[in-house]
């Protein structure tokens, strides 16, 4: 592409300081989804819960989370990531203290439903913000940064450090001092973070923002525009194709500490460290994922194209690694499979937000974002369950390994399938017009 414009030093400051705190909030969020995974021996013990009811509670989460995220992503398009963040920020981190409080399982669950809520603009807000400040050829690795790389650090953090302060000062605090940290974040955020329309940028800095993009009919989405995108078939696209990615995310967030100490016999302070591990992987897909992306559609791939195929591609080896963690007999393999599922997964992931910048305008960014998390986590909100179940019925991880395996599979197959070409607002124009005057739907 001639004439490709670069970014200000002035749009490199805000970029970068945009990133940093969204990659803090980012392993704060992660970590606060951990923590009940990594205390569940603990919790199970002293609330007298079964392994089943386990499964419900981590599953509370998820429920609350992917139906927030239709409202969370349509108010971060209409009231911009600045507020919808800090708000979130402050909410799940009051949840996650009052998790430290509960006494039982009704209240667990209701803690439980609040943070889902609360994370909930999250990662649209991410989503948002990169399509707000970098040009469409360098969204992908920041994306990548923000939405992917940061939940698996925050993972890969989250299994030591928690454990550590689980066994200092026991699980309640804990979760005390979680939630105190992200009522800090919060409160940076806000004071630090602001809208492109908040600064006066020159025609430069303008152009510069973007370019390559698909023309937006104003800053704020409307509620005709948000329902408008329903009507697509790359919105549906989004909504199906990341389900594989996440269900296999949920299945090892929710269940990989319990899955080292009761399939494979590992202690719980050795747990700690051995789950660390896959994350890590995770971080670093999510980096490679989103270079990719930018690499492709920098040597002449289209926008869509460059997202969908690698995410395909990565999702079918998540599902072959997740097979061979199920059967192999060694623990050290066991976790070199579990940590290529991870990378392969965030490697999804990466080019799954990143192409929320590059399906639909400008102004509904978040929102498609939003939808295609909705989609993922009803699918990921199942893992949690439907493996505490199984392992419960069955007495062993295996065929819940199985399943997850068979789910991304049918993933992979959606990116390739159903997700189409990007959306314009000509086309929202054209689909809402009387239906003698519709084109085909993309």
């Amino acid at each position: 592409m001639s004439g490709v414009l670069t970014a200000t030093p002035r749009v490199r400051v805000i970029q970068r300081g945009a990133l940093v705190i969204l990659v803090v909030s980012a392993i704060i969020n992660y970590a606060d989804r951990a923590a009940l995974a990594v205390a569940n021996p603990l919790i199970r013990q002293d609330l007298g819960l079964s392994i089943a009811d386990m499964g419900y509670l981590l599953s509370a989460f998820l429920w609350a989370y992917a139906f927030a995220q239709l409202p969370g992503g349509a108010l971060v398009d209409r009231l911009g990531p600045r507020l919808l963040l800090a708000l979130g920020l402050a909410f799940w981190s009051c949840a996650q203290f009052l998790g430290g409080l509960v006494q039982g399982f009704g209240q667990f669950f209701g803690a439980r439903v609040m943070l889902g809520i609360g994370e909930a603009p999250q990662f649209p807000t991410s989503a948002r913000v990169v399509r707000d400040w970098f040009n469409q050829r360098e969204r992908g690795l920041p994306t990548g940064i923000a939405n992917n790389a940061a939940p698996a650090l925050g993972t890969a953090i989250a299994a030591p450090l928690l454990t550590y302060l689980m066994l200092a000062v026991g699980w309640r605090a804990m979760f005390m001092v979680m939630g105190a940290a992200g009522l800090v974040v919060a409160v940076v955020w806000y004071i630090t973070y602001r809208d492109p329309a908040q600064f006066a940028l020159d025609p430069g800095e303008k152009t510069y923002l973007t370019q390559g993009d698909p023309p937006s009919q104003g800053a704020r989405i409307t509620f005709r525009e948000w329902r408008l995108l329903f009507r697509f078939r790359s919105t549906w696209g989004m909504i199906l194709s990341n389900c594989g990615c996440v269900y296999l995310l949920w299945l090892y967030n929710a269940w990989l500490p319990g899955y080292l100490e009761i399939e494979r016999h590992m202690s719980v302070r050795f747990t700690g460290w051995a789950a660390a591990i896959p994350p890590a992987f995770g971080m670093v897909g999510a980096l490679v994922g989103g270079r990719v992306c930018d690499i492709l559609l920098r040597r002449g791939v289209k926008p869509v194209s460059s997202r969908k195929y690698p995410a395909a591609i990565s999702v079918l080896g998540a599902a072959a690694c997740t097979l061979g963690a199920a059967f192999v007999a060694s623990n050290t393999m066991a976790i070199v499979f579990i940590a290529a599922t991870l990378f392969c997964n965030s490697f999804t992931g990466a080019c799954a937000w990143s192409a929320a910048s590059v399906v639909a305008p400008a102004n509904c960014t978040a929102s498609v974002g939003s939808m295609m998390n909705f989609g993922s986590y009803l699918a990921g909100a199942l893992a949690p369950v439907v493996t505490g179940v199984i392992v419960q019925w069955t007495g062993s991880f295996v065929p819940a390994l199985i399943v997850g395996a068979m789910v991304a599979v049918a993933g992979a197959a959606s990116w390739v399938f159903i997700l189409g070409e990007p959306i314009s607002a000509m086309d929202m124009d054209a689909i809402s017009a009387p239906v003698s005057a519709h084109p085909q739907r993309r």
